[in-house]
């Protein structure tokens, strides 16, 4: 209880802040962040509580199972909404303002959902670390009237999982989330091949046990980053020819090792 009490001023406001509102509308993915600020929402007893997802091209099933299921076990009102977001052209061809494109178009179906369902209050689940890093999406999301409670709690992504612990949420150890097009250099243009292929050689390498890591497609080339004290493991002969097999059947041409490791936003340089 000792490392939670540190957080206790923080979950405070954030009740406070949820219970001065009546009527709320979640972006939710069921990563770790929109889990907690979902079932911090739930706690307050709002009049009305609408988790929803944009399930798009950039939006693995698993992740789609995942936010269904976990809006379900808190008795949450939920909503996925289909979107193919490789039909605005704005983000296929993937420039570094891509984020801000693709958040505007979701974010403002999550707004229009919200409305016709008697919601005038949309929040997402930003948290402070995240505004350290390139995200013109959170433009869009403030654009559009978007609140992020966690941020005006103070919440880093660590006390969020320390606190999602305490509460018993199953994501408080869960890798980080981010979309599929964040494996796609900028100025590459997005397709549904590359898409496919990043996703099923992610999936690929989960079966195999490994977890927190990313596979980047450079064209035919998968980059892998890792923690950095796996590298040694696996250059290990026979587990290195399966995971070069394993990708090369998905598609990719050339394997190789990111020998700095893995690092979020590694892509936004």
């Amino acid at each position: 209880m000792k490392a939670i009490s540190t957080y206790f001023d923080k979950i405070e406001h954030l009740d406070r802040s949820l219970k001065g509102m009546k009527k709320i509308a979640l972006a939710f993915s069921g990563g770790v962040d929109s889990h907690f600020l979902l079932a911090s929402a739930k706690r307050a007893g709002l009049e009305k509580l609408l988790a929803i997802t944009v399930s798009s091209q950039f939006f693995t099933e698993e992740e789609k199972d995942r936010a269904k299921k976990l809006a379900d076990s808190l008795g949450v009102d939920y909503i996925c909404l289909d979107l193919d977001i490789l039909g605005q052209a704005r983000v296929v061809q993937n420039t570094p303002r891509r984020c801000y494109f693709c958040k505007a178009k979701i974010f403002s179906l999550i707004r229009e959902t919200a409305i016709q369902n008697g919601i005038d209050t949309w929040m997402h689940a930003v948290n402070v670390d995240d505004l350290g890093d390139y995200r013109p999406g959170l433009e869009a999301a403030k654009e559009l009237g978007f609140i992020a409670p966690l941020v005006e709690a103070g919440f880093s992504k660590k006390e969020i999982r320390a606190c999602s612990k305490h509460m018993g949420l199953g994501t408080w150890d869960l890798p980080s989330q981010s979309c599929l097009a964040t494996r796609i250099p900028y100025d590459d243009p997005i397709t549904r091949e590359k898409l496919e292929m990043v996703d099923q050689g992610e999936s690929f390498l989960r079966k195999l046990g490994f977890n927190n890591f990313r596979v980047r497609c450079h064209g035919t080339l998968a980059r892998i980053e890792m923690d950095t004290k796996l590298i040694a493991s696996l250059m290990e002969k026979d587990k290195r020819r399966v995971i070069s097999r394993g990708l090369k059947k998905i598609g990719f041409k050339y394997v190789s090792w990111d020998l700095d490791g893995y690092k979020t936003g590694n892509m936004n340089p």
